[in-house]
């Protein structure tokens, strides 16, 4: 049979024989394939291909010495090799097959969908096609070759990329996709400013979404950019288009189709609320106006003074305004030197966007919010006032439909902002005893007092015979919420008039003639926090100082860990925390079965200047970053067995502590080993992957360990290794080669890590199958160094790489190893991906058919466990298998539906060599069996739905055999 030889130079140069991936190792014979397959079929003489491989500085003897790389590369070509690599006497070409070559088919493809196009009419059979050709392309071209001997073939690749780029989106507007291609087109202009084309697509974007002034500023900018950079107007085409928008031509209208469809709402994250809301009528409809008019809203006030609530009510009121979602980002959980990649990190968080990719936070977020109409409540920013602001202009300059209201103690400083002062709320005038809210009875601040005392002293109301010690108790308060709710809990022990004489004093010493009402408003909570100290017993002052050191819940574990000790004995915490609850100082809330505590920031606040004044937070800061790194050791040690989701869960709970700790370590050189051993140990647990981003966790292990001069040898060489992972994981292959050079200097060549790392580098970035014996070894030697999590995870790799690149034998054979061993631990997170390598095994090796329920069971128990990541990966394999099945529409919408959640989460397909080439063989069958309207339709289905994993599950209960003999069919799909 005759040999078939297929070539890649759409990406890093790939070259297949019979399917199976051909290793052309030397770099100067794989320089001098792509130099003849970049015009297979054309002969180049000999001056260019000695310019491919040298440069300027070629060989004495050029022509020998490249007539002898032809033999090697015929060599290497192997059988058929000799009719590929063909001799000319003006020199060399190469002769491949016509669909042979990708750079082909994509010329073939966008020829045919630029026909279509130009004809009129066929705008959709244009975008599938061009869209088809768009998806050949691997990443950069040629990117694994020196690309200063390849300057007159890669930039004329990458343009030939950005033409059909072009087209595409042309297509994408003629069928009235406005708002699918705004996102993309924001980001080509960022990569390409001086790309006149691109502009105008973005301006009939924004003209077709109603989006008028945004367009005609869209020509602004580029007309001011182009007079900058290169002195020159705006071409022929914007100034054109620029006029058309200016006088609203008809030919520009919104055309009917997905971008101009009314989005369907999405909720937002705001908590609900667990108490009654007690009056501010007045102020909320006085922000809600604000909010309607000013893009930037600040709430300032003093602490306790209501402005969270206040600002919660109004997100609330004001959610149907925003189809994208009323978002709350709480910044509390923040240590005040928190740096500003933290920042962006929380708030995308908060968004629900978990970003998988090497960008940075904030870009992320950016390019997330950009076409979204979205109101982002972001509480509690005063001790981040800068870094905030920053974020804020930056998001509001980015995203034209983003609104955002703030909640600080004082205003951000940004332009645009409007600032609301929030007052204490309306108390009985002392004059004629009426208060805004009507009667001295009915005064918000009473009002308030009553329904909290009712909760906490059963039966107690304002009467006849209390109504004036209340409408007092509240004008001493300055009708500040958190001081009334404090005061409201001792009524249960202590009537009114005893509170009241308790104040008294106090009061006394505070006031001060003609002080300002912030300044009083101060003095007053702190007055009554400092009333609630003094109630507390000493051992429960000293619990409340030292619990400040926590951002976030913890739990009486945490606790004892960290403030037992030094004048409270470990066994006394329990019963000194119970204390603190009782006085509503601490807040006790119930979390999967265990008990956590919290405290409201301004008590946390108060907690903290105390242990300041003690001289104690260093050494609460030290013990707290110490607690989470043996959390973080016991999490990585012991994660493998029936506790593996309750682990991934805990640590999910205690992020916002294990931030501040890393936080703490980052800044203090002399616990930065402290802080990798935490950064390492979470990424061994898996964390990033199941809560944060993979690049978070790439971001500590980088800047802990930027602050150690020579990292202790166990940490060091782990965080080398860890970050390689990372980077092979994320698919950035520009990162790749240093952070493997790093790795193999940290951790030696025959150390199970390098092995690990050498086996995931040629399975996930080469698709070598030198990748089996590599991972096998680095699972010896893992289980051999007693750290049978680390096998684990070799294991599942191991069987990725005998799935994707091994026989059948060896496949199935790594299938039944790594499900035993998951069963054996038990680990119900990687017994998910068990499932799903048995899927890929049946898929490729066995009967395709049977992979579905398998990869059916991964995505549902991956998703019952909150996994962001694999489901991903889930959805994409079930595409793979409905292709193979000959379910095509089926595999169209779930392509489709892998590739919205690709676009949401970040993570990356190109990079990853295996997952890739699975990809493009899918979309191969699916496009050769649908009309191009057929399958835009259907991948359109799945790329827009709001939940893409309830999508995929729909769609491959149609496929399971049982409803196909029922004779049901595809319902939208």
């Amino acid at each position: 049979m005759r040999v078939r030889h297929e070539f890649g130079v759409l990406g890093p140069l790939e070259v297949r024989r019979d399917g199976v991936p051909l290793a052309i190792g030397a770099t100067k014979l794989r320089l001098l394939l792509a130099a003849l397959l970049v015009d297979a079929g054309h002969v180049v003489p000999v001056g260019t291909l000695a310019g491919r491989l040298w440069g300027e500085n070629p060989p004495a003897q050029a022509r020998n010495t490249l007539q002898n790389y032809v033999l090697r590369l015929r060599r290497a070509l192997g059988e058929g090799g000799a009719g590929i690599v063909l001799t000319h006497p003006r020199g060399y070409l190469a002769e491949v097959e016509p669909d042979a070559l990708d750079l082909h088919r994509f010329g073939s493809l966008v020829r045919r969908g630029r026909a279509e196009l130009e004809a009129g009419g066929a705008a959709d059979r244009a975008a599938a096609l061009l869209r088809q050709a768009l998806g050949l392309w691997r990443g950069e071209p040629l990117s694994d070759l020196p690309p200063d001997l390849l300057q007159d073939v890669v930039p004329t690749l990458a343009e030939q990329r950005l033409d059909a780029v072009e087209l595409c989106i042309d297509a994408d507007l003629a069928l009235g996709r406005a708002a699918h291609v705004l996102p993309e087109l924001r980001n080509l202009i960022g990569t390409h400013p001086l790309r006149e084309r691109f502009w105008a697509q973005r301006m009939r974007a924004l003209y077709q979404c109603g989006r008028q002034a945004e367009a005609l500023e869209c020509y602004r900018a580029v007309a001011a950019l182009l007079a900058d950079e290169l002195g020159i107007d705006p071409g022929a085409e914007l100034q054109d288009l620029h006029r058309r928008i200016l006088a609203a031509a008809p030919e520009l209208r919104p055309a009917s189709g997905p971008g101009a469809e009314p989005r369907t709402r999405r909720q937002g994250n705001l908590p609900a609320e667990t108490t009654t809301f007690v009056g501010r009528e007045r102020l909320l409809q006085e922000a809600r106006r604000t909010l309607d008019g000013a893009r930037l809203v600040t709430m300032t006030g003093v602490g306790g003074v209501g402005k969270t609530r206040l600002a919660l009510r109004v997100a609330a009121e004001s959610a149907a305004s925003f189809p994208d979602g009323t978002w709350l980002a709480d910044l509390a959980v923040l240590a005040p030197r928190t740096g500003a990649e933290q920042l962006d990190r929380t708030v995308a968080e908060s968004l629900g966007l978990r970003d998988q990719s090497a960008r940075a936070p904030a870009d992320a977020v950016a390019d997330h919010l950009r076409d979204r109409r979205v109101l982002l409540v972001l509480d509690n920013c005063e001790h981040l006032v800068q870094a905030v602001a920053a974020l804020a202009l930056r998001l509001l300059r980015a995203a034209p439909g983003l609104r955002i209201l703030a909640t600080s103690r004082e205003r951000l400083g940004v332009p645009g902002e409007h600032v609301l002062v929030v007052p204490g709320l309306a108390v009985p005038d002392e004059e004629d005893g009426t208060g805004a809210a009507g009667p001295a009875g009915c005064a918000d601040a009473v009002r308030l007092l009553a329904d909290r005392a009712a909760a906490s002293a059963p039966g107690f109301a304002v009467t006849g015979r209390n109504r004036d010690a209340a409408v007092q108790l509240c004008r001493r308060l300055d009708g500040i919420p958190l001081a009334i709710e404090l005061a409201a809990v001792r009524l249960g022990s202590i009537g009114v008039e005893e509170i009241l004489a308790r104040l008294d004093d106090r009061f006394r010493l505070l006031s001060m003639p003609r002080a300002r009402p912030g300044g009083r408003y101060r003095q007053t909570l702190g007055g009554v926090v400092d009333w609630s100290h003094e109630l507390c017993t000493p051992g429960e002052r000293l619990l409340w100082a030292r619990l400040s050191v926590f951002a976030g819940g913890f739990d009486l574990e945490a606790a004892e860990a960290v403030c037992a000790g030094e004048g409270i004995a470990r066994d006394a915490v329990m019963d000194l925390l119970a204390g603190l609850v009782d006085k509503s100082i601490v807040m006790a809330g119930d979390a999967e079965g265990r008990t956590r505590y919290r405290m409201l920031e301004t008590i946390r606040g108060y907690g903290w200047r105390r242990l300041r004044e003690q001289g104690g937070q260093d050494e609460m800061r030290v013990r707290h970053s110490r607690h989470y790194r043996d959390l973080a050791v016991r999490a990585a040690t012991g994660w493998y067995g029936p506790d593996e989701i309750a682990w991934l869960r805990r640590l999910r709970r205690e992020l916002p502590d294990v931030r501040a700790a890393l936080e703490f370590c980052g800044g203090a050189p002399e616990h930065a080993g402290t802080g990798l051993e935490i950064a390492v140990n979470l990424i061994r647990a898996r964390s990033w992957f199941f809560s944060g981003t993979i690049g978070e966790g790439r971001h500590w292990l980088e800047r802990l360990s930027a602050r150690l001069d020579r990292p202790p040898a166990g940490p060091g060489g782990h965080a080398a290794a860890m970050r390689a992972f990372l980077v092979i994981v994320q698919g950035d292959r520009e990162a790749v080669p240093a952070a493997m050079a790093e790795c193999r200097a940290a951790v030696g060549p025959r150390s199970p890590e390098s092995a690990y790392l050498e086996g995931l580098h040629d399975l996930l970035i080469q698709g070598d199958p030198r990748s089996l014996g590599r991972l096998a070894r680095a699972r010896e030697g893992f289980r051999a160094a007693g750290r049978p999590g680390d096998a684990l995870m070799a294991t599942m790799f191991w069987t990725m790489s005998a799935v994707f690149l091994g026989a059948r034998d060896i496949a199935f054979h790594a299938c039944d190893v790594f499900r035993a061993e998951t069963e054996t631990a038990p680990a119900e997170w990687l017994a998910s991906w068990a499932l799903w390598s048995a899927g890929l095994a049946e898929l490729w090796h066995g009967e395709p058919v049977r992979a579905l329920p398998l990869l059916r069971d991964a995505v549902v128990r991956q998703r019952s466990v909150e996994d962001e990541w694999g489901p991903v990966w889930d959805v994409e394999a079930l595409a793979w298998t409905a292709a193979a099945i000959g379910r095509h529409r089926h595999s169209a919408v779930l392509l489709g539906a892998a590739h919205g959640m690709r676009t949401a989460t970040g993570v990356a397909m190109i990079g990853l060599a295996p997952f890739q080439a699975a990809h493009a063989e899918a979309e191969r069958l699916v496009r050769g069996a649908l009309s191009e309207e057929a399958y835009a339709e259907a991948w359109g289905r799945g790329d827009t739905a709001e939940d893409a994993v309830g999508l995929a599950l729909a769609v491959v209960d149609e496929l399971s055999p049982s409803r196909r003999d029922a004779g049901e069919g595809v319902t939208g799909a």
